[in-house]
C-alpha cells in the first residue's frame, strides 16, 4: 500500500481534483485569502492560479514527494512565494499565530486524525484568522448518506485513505471555529455520494 499511496494516488488526485468543473469552486474558496497563508494538502498546486493578489506568501503542507514534483510547473509560475514547509497536517511545524488564513481543498477527507489537524490549524492562525475550505463529505440527504457509509471502506482503499462520509461542517465547528459562511450542495464532477460539497469560511477565536 505504501507504493500505491506514494506513487499512484498523487496521480489519481491530480487528475480527479484537476477537472475543470472544480475550477469555479477553487476560485470561490480562494477569493478571500490574504496575508500569510498555510495550505493543507497542497498536492500538485492546483490552487496556485487562483490565489488573489492580497496573498503575501504560502506555506505548503504536502506529504507526497510526487505531489510536490507534479506541482513544479505551477510553482515556477506562481504569483507569490511558496515553500514546502510541512509534511503532516496533524503536526504543523510552525509557531502559534503564524498565519492570517488557512486553505484546505479536498483534504480533510484523507487526514487520519482530522480533529488534531484542525486543532493545529487553530493554533497557527492568528485570532480572527480564517479557514477557507471546500471539501466533499457527508451528503445532506439520508438516502445518499446510506450509500456513502456502505462504500466508504472501498473508497478508503482505492483513494489512499479518503473518506466519503465525514461531516465537514460539524468537524470544523467541533474544533472551536465559528462558521462565518458555508454552502452545502452537490457538485457537477461526479455522483452524489462522492460529490456532496461543503464550501465556506470559518473564523478562529
Amino acid at each position: 500500500m505504501g507504493i500505491y499511496r506514494d506513487r499512484v494516488v498523487p496521480h489519481i488526485v491530480n487528475v480527479a481534483c484537476g477537472m475543470r468543473a472544480n475550477d469555479p469552486l477553487r476560485e470561490r474558496v480562494c477569493a478571500g485569502l490574504s496575508g500569510r497563508v498555510v495550505e493543507l494538502g497542497f498536492g500538485s498546486g492546483l490552487n496556485v492560479p487562483f490565489y488573489p493578489p492580497a496573498v503575501q506568501s504560502v506555506s505548503a503542507v504536502e506529504p507526497a514527494d510526487l505531489g510536490w514534483k507534479l506541482a513544479a510547473g505551477r510553482l515556477a509560475s506562481a504569483p507569490v512565494p511558496i515553500e514546502r514547509a510541512g509534511l503532516d497536517g496533524q503536526s504543523l511545524p510552525f509557531p502559534d499565530d503564524s498565519f492570517d488564513c488557512a486553505l484546505s481543498t479536498w483534504t480533510m477527507c484523507t487526514i487520519p486524525d482530522i480533529a488534531s489537524a484542525l486543532a493545529e490549524v487553530r493554533r497557527v492562525l492568528v485570532a480572527g484568522g480564517t479557514l477557507h475550505f471546500v471539501e466533499h463529505g457527508l451528503a445532506p440527504d439520508p438516502g445518499v448518506q446510506t450509500w456513502q457509509h456502505r462504500l466508504n471502506p472501498i473508497q478508503k482503499v482505492l483513494a489512499g485513505g479518503c473518506n466519503l462520509d465525514r461531516d465537514i461542517r460539524g468537524l470544523i465547528e467541533d474544533a472551536g471555529f465559528r462558521m462565518r459562511e458555508v454552502d452545502i450542495f452537490y457538485g457537477e464532477a461526479g455522483p452524489r455520494f462522492i460529490d456532496a460539497q461543503s464550501l465556506g469560511v470559518a473564523v478562529s477565536p
